[in-house]
């Protein structure tokens, strides 16, 4: 039915000392690794390769514009017109755990230490390696769609918003969530598998913010759980099967489900304002299932891992029919919506209001800010005016009841501190249309843009269309809540940046996508402005990488502190080395692996690799000392069924060394711990 590709690269980029992307916490700067990050790309094309779509999940925090038009620039320059910005979508997975630093709009740059090229260009090499991959690789094929609901893997995180929304809307729903996952399954034209999509909302936030490790998250374990079942015997990361977990309308999902507590007094903080009698909102945190962020982490990946494989296993139902995509340009600060005809809205310049800086209970904000203000405070305000610059009565009239905090969309120094030109993109493949969202959407604004979706393409004789919200694509615009849940000022609401309207706006504009694609009128859509692309040099408050150094009488790669001779499974194996920056390796070697792991066979007589750095079992620590001085230590979490025998750990770098002339170079090293038995417990 369709010629179809996939493919997944390597898009980790450096796993230290640059901020991680999500909690926008500033002490939360990468220190390690946990488990890679990947783009996985799938290319779907009608029978006679009339039409093409691309669909990149990325686990990354979000999609940025920057990052999109480098990507498009690559893909223009390798192949001409075939893929484009109305048939290419990039979507993020959401993972907290990832580094950032690849935005060009200004407010981003506070959290992420400005412009860091090397994390912007990993993302960008990783993304068009994996369109690469997929490209190379295609072949006739089936596509299958399934659909199921995923229990015990999510809460709503702003109920009190929720409920907000008209009763006669909110009783057509069973949950405040929503569970479904969509989930799409490719196979070749002699039943070979090659891979998945599946869509489900939730947040990637079951690792936390005192998390230092670069990971996938939830979603991202769930990916790992189905690559390693169907790519047997395979590495982590290597095989040709090719799952990816990709986001939605999780805007106010968490997967941290036994819900908000005061961490110093252990009651609950489930109110509007998610505060604590005893220090406020700063308290107030949400947990996961399991015994620590780590735990959570898979519980939550294996719920929605088993549910997949359970929908993967049965899809019977074919998808057939035309593939096409639509995409525009939109200035989303300058809207007018027409409610109905005799009212007309706008949305507004983009602006943040109080409670973005509140965080929200899967990650609190720094200064005692609660959600739910619905008033300024003249100290902050104060402040806001003397560095910021007030907002004009324009804007603060526009996006009442909203207290504005940051005044973004009047904000140009040195660049604009948010965007006002917006991707809207839409995808068709048969009866699935993906609606591409450039951020968040709330659980119901998703379920009003889903059904407006569905109507437009049945009052244009194109019935039964299955639509998907594919999240945190294209463009980063925070959150995008109801009109009612906007009127209550939680932090999703304080951060629908343009406006009250803003869901009005989107939905008027996706339907006009959906009309184009159901009358076949696509090539008469206005494209719309295009979005600037600022020159930005260098610009980071990144630490200079400076030359590594070693303790007296070591060399890089030492041991530092050995294993035991002894472990069993269920125990972790730990080894600390004479370390270098690993920033280093990120900015020298394509797809570096910092540590294996690897058993002894006898009938050999050598080693042979069992775990990388992108397994879960395995943990890297980077831990700067004095004078470029560093440690790095390697845990293996031993798996219950792993094989008795022999074992050991070794560990890759580079360390920057200055020549004779001045030049900076770096050198690779590795070191070895000793031999470790696992034995029977």
């Amino acid at each position: 039915n369709y010629l179809l590709g996939v493919g997944r690269a390597d898009c980790t980029g450096p796993v230290a000392e640059i901020p991680l992307m999500g909690y926008a916490n500033p002490k939360q700067v990468g220190g390690g690794l946990l488990t890679r990050l990947y783009s996985r790309a799938f290319i779907v094309a009608d029978r006679d390769d009339s039409r093409r779509v691309v669909f990149v999940s990325a686990d990354i925090g979000m999609v940025s514009q920057k990052l999109r038009l480098e990507v498009l620039k690559k893909l223009e320059s390798k192949y001409g017109v075939l893929y484009r910005q109305d048939n290419v979508i990039l979507s993020g997975t959401h993972t907290h755990s990832g580094p950032g630093g690849y935005f060009q709009y200004t407010l981003f740059w506070i959290t992420s230490k400005g412009l860091i090229r090397p994390s912007l260009n990993a993302i960008v090499n990783g993304i068009v390696k994996s369109i690469d991959i997929a490209h190379q690789n295609m072949k006739r094929g089936r596509l299958f769609i399934n659909r199921g609901t995923v229990e015990n893997s999510q809460i709503n995180r702003s109920p009190f918003s929720y409920l907000e929304n008209p009763a006669s809307e909110r009783s057509r729903y069973s949950s405040d969530t929503d569970k479904e996952m969509v989930m799409l399954k490719m196979v070749d034209e002699n039943g070979q598998e090659l891979g998945l999509i599946s869509w489900f909302a939730v947040h990637p936030v079951s690792m936390n913010n005192t998390n230092l490790l670069v990971n996938s998250d939830n979603v991202g374990y769930a990916s790992y759980l189905f690559e390693q079942e169907k790519n047997k015997g395979m590495l982590p990361g290597e095989g040709s099967f090719v799952a990816a977990f990709a986001s939605s309308n999780l805007g106010d999902v968490s997967p941290n489900t036994k819900g908000p507590f005061c961490v110093n007094t252990g009651e609950s903080c489930n109110n509007p304002q998610s505060s604590c009698p005893v220090g406020g909102a700063t308290m107030c945190m949400a947990t996961g299932p399991g015994s620590d962020m780590f735990d959570s982490t898979r519980i939550i990946g294996q719920n929605i891992y088993l549910k997949a494989k359970e929908l993967y296993e049965n899809a019977s139902q074919e998808i057939t029919g035309p593939v096409s995509s639509a995409h525009q340009w939109v200035n989303m600060s300058n809207v007018s919506v027409e409610l109905n005809a005799t009212h007309t809205v706008k949305t507004c310049k983009p602006a943040l209001g109080y409670s973005f800086a509140a965080g929200t209970i899967d990650g609190v904000g720094a200064f005692n800010f609660t959600q739910g203000s619905v008033e300024g405070d003249p100290f902050w305000d104060g402040i806001r005016d003397q560095l910021l610059g007030k907002p004009s009565n324009e804007t603060k009239a526009c996006h009442e009841p909203k207290p504005i905090l940051f005044n973004t969309g009047e904000m140009s120094w040195p660049h604009p501190w948010h965007p006002d030109i917006v991707d809207v993109q839409m995808a068709a493949i048969g009866s699935l249309a993906i609606v591409a969202v450039p951020g968040e959407f709330t659980t119901m604004s998703g379920r009003r843009l889903r059904e407006a979706v569905e109507r437009e393409f049945d009052s244009h004789g194109t019935p039964r269309m299955d639509v998907v919200i594919a999240g945190l694509c294209n463009v980063y615009t925070h959150y995008i809540a109801t009109y009612e849940e906007y009127q209550v000022q939680r932090y999703e609401a304080a951060s629908t940046i343009y406006g009250p309207h803003t869901l009005s706006a989107y939905i008027q504009l996706y339907r006009g996508l959906a009309r184009a694609i159901a009358t076949n009128t696509v090539q008469d859509l206005p494209r719309g402005p295009e979005p600037p692309v600022f020159s930005i040099g260098n610009l980071t408050l990144l630490p200079a990488r400076t030359v590594d150094r070693t303790p007296v009488n070591k060399t890089f790669g030492d041991v530092l502190q050995e294993v035991r001779q002894q472990y069993r499974a269920g125990e972790a194996a730990e080894v600390t080395f004479v370390g270098a920056n690993p920033r280093n390796s990120a900015e020298n070697a394509t797809e570096h692996n910092f540590l294996i792991v690897e058993r002894y066979t006898n009938t050999s007589d050598s080693w042979q690799v069992v775990q990388n750095d992108a397994s879960w079992d395995t943990r890297f620590y980077w831990t700067k000392g004095l004078l470029g001085r560093s440690k790095v230590t390697v845990e293996w979490h031993i798996p219950p069924d792993t094989e008795l025998g022999l074992y050991r750990i070794r560990y890759f770098g580079h360390y920057r060394k200055k020549l004779s002339n001045g030049q900076a170079v770096s050198i690779p090293f590795e070191g070895t711990s000793s031999v470790f038995e696992i034995t029977t417990p």
